[in-house]
């Protein structure tokens, strides 16, 4: 695993919020902003820091409520817009005028929205499985675990939970690799899993379609000056394959990626997705 720091700052409503930086490349390297889906935290990004750290500053970004960051008493908070005053938030503690966003799920709706808000805060964007239209289907899959069901008390429980509320997305996937995913979204509390987000982020997300963006499409024309890379599982139930080809047919410089034999999300880890993000990379070095 690549080397890395563990760091913190303080975000507009005064929580400590975490974000892992590798920061081994040089000065003048691209910085790549991760931003993580809606329960999960940067540890997913490890595999693709792994092959950018050389090239590349990586900053992964824990939201509000997730990971090693503090939740937020104030569960009505728990939105998009919220995360991306976060996010700007870090970058003005960094000192980054700019960055190429890197957003799986949640993180590529708030990769939209940066753009949309901020614009000229991105110089280029890589989009994991999602777009301007997110298919209900998969909303309703989302909404039936996130913030539900027992606490599991053992690592082989929370393996088998995860497993079965995923067996659709990885059909493919080894005991080896649903073991290092559900090792992804939990902690280890003395040989116990411990989940590493808020439950109460189903609140917001049961109570309102806002965090679904049934229609960002404004919000996507805002990318239509920087370079685009969008991923999508080949069984994606978020991302569908019209709307990528729309995305595709509307944005002058976007390159859609298809990863065969998987849902809701991609890894990244993936050599067609490396192939990828490594070709839009390298426009920047």
């Amino acid at each position: 695993m690549g080397e890395y720091t563990d760091c913190y700052f303080t975000n507009p409503d005064g929580l400590k919020q975490h974000y892992r930086d590798y920061n081994s490349a040089g000065a003048d390297a691209p910085v790549v902003l991760c931003m993580p889906g809606l329960t999960r935290n940067p540890k997913d990004f490890e595999a693709i820091a792994d092959h950018l750290a050389g090239r590349c500053r990586i900053i992964a970004i824990a939201n509000r409520g997730r990971g090693l960051s503090e939740y937020d008493p104030q569960p009505s908070r728990y939105t998009p817009i919220t995360y991306v005053a976060d996010v700007m938030t870090l970058l003005k503690h960094l000192g980054v005028a700019q960055v190429i966003a890197l957003g799986t799920s949640l993180g590529g709706l708030m990769t939209m929205l940066m753009q949309a808000m901020y614009p000229g805060a991105l110089k280029a964007a890589i989009i994991n499985d999602i777009g301007p239209e997110v298919d209900p289907k998969g909303i309703e899959r989302i909404k039936s675990y996130v913030g539900k069901g027992t606490p599991p008390q053992t690592w082989q429980e929370a393996v088998r939970a995860v497993k079965t509320a995923n067996a659709g997305v990885y059909p493919n996937f080894t005991d080896t690799e649903w073991e290092g995913y559900t090792r992804n979204l939990y902690a280890d509390n003395g040989g116990k899993p411990v989940v590493q987000y808020d439950p109460a982020i189903s609140q917001n997300f049961e109570s309102a379609n806002d965090q679904s963006a049934p229609d960002l499409w404004p919000a996507f024309a805002a990318l239509h000056n920087i370079p685009v890379v969008v991923l999508r599982g080949e069984l994606s139930d978020i991302l569908s394959a019209n709307t990528l080809a729309r995305m595709a047919d509307e944005h002058p410089d976007l390159v859609p990626v298809t990863v065969p034999g998987l849902g809701h999300v991609p890894l990244m880890s993936e050599p067609v997705c490396k192939a990828a993000i490594d070709g839009l990379i390298a426009r920047f070095l």
